[in-house]
């Protein structure tokens, strides 16, 4: 693989694909491993878009572990996200980024687990993600004001031996497949 994020990006992103078509369960695998995640009790999730690993079920397994959900939401493109309660049958509608959201009467709430998609990952934490920086300005804001643990949801075989880094990208703590949990190898 490269190291220049553009054509890498574009590798995982076909790579991202062949592994949806090729395992249709995995969502509903990964999910069967929700009880392996560290504690947190305002737990993040996402709403999948194109060939990101499925979190409904994920998330419909961390409601009846009693933990409470909410999604992130777009203000503006530039800035970090803010997340609002959120629940598997709560209508939707698209943030500035087009990413299905809360509808703005959502409470606003801070998560202390964030759970979100990738394009790549390696054991070290590092995350290749879309290239817009959302979660990486999110996270960093969250870091700074709270203790939040970051959580990568990704199929097996989205796992590079490395990827480049550069300073402003936040690590994940784990990763979580359809193959179970893995803590990040701290570097």
């Amino acid at each position: 693989m490269t190291s220049d994020k553009t054509v890498l990006r574009a590798q995982m992103r076909a790579l991202r694909r062949a592994l949806t078509e090729a395992d249709p369960a995995a969502a509903r695998q990964l999910a069967d491993h929700a009880a392996s995640l560290p504690a947190g009790t305002e737990v993040a999730v996402y709403r999948a878009m194109g060939s990101e690993i499925e979190a409904e079920p994920l998330a419909r397994m961390l409601l009846r572990q009693g933990r409470r959900l909410c999604l992130p939401v777009v203000m503006r493109r530039d800035e970090a996200m803010i997340f609002r309660r959120w629940t598997p049958d709560d209508p939707l509608e698209p943030d500035m980024a087009g990413c299905p959201a809360p509808l703005p009467l959502a409470e606003v709430v801070v998560p202390n687990l964030v759970i979100l998609p990738l394009l790549a990952f390696d054991d070290t934490g590092a995350r290749l993600g879309q290239g817009g920086g959302h979660y990486d300005r999110t996270l960093a804001q969250l870091r700074r004001n709270t203790a939040v643990l970051a959580i990568g949801l990704a199929y097996a075989g989205q796992c590079l031996d490395s990827l480049p880094i550069e300073a402003h990208d936040q690590g994940l703590d784990g990763i979580l497949t359809e193959t179970g949990y893995i803590p990040a190898r701290k570097v």
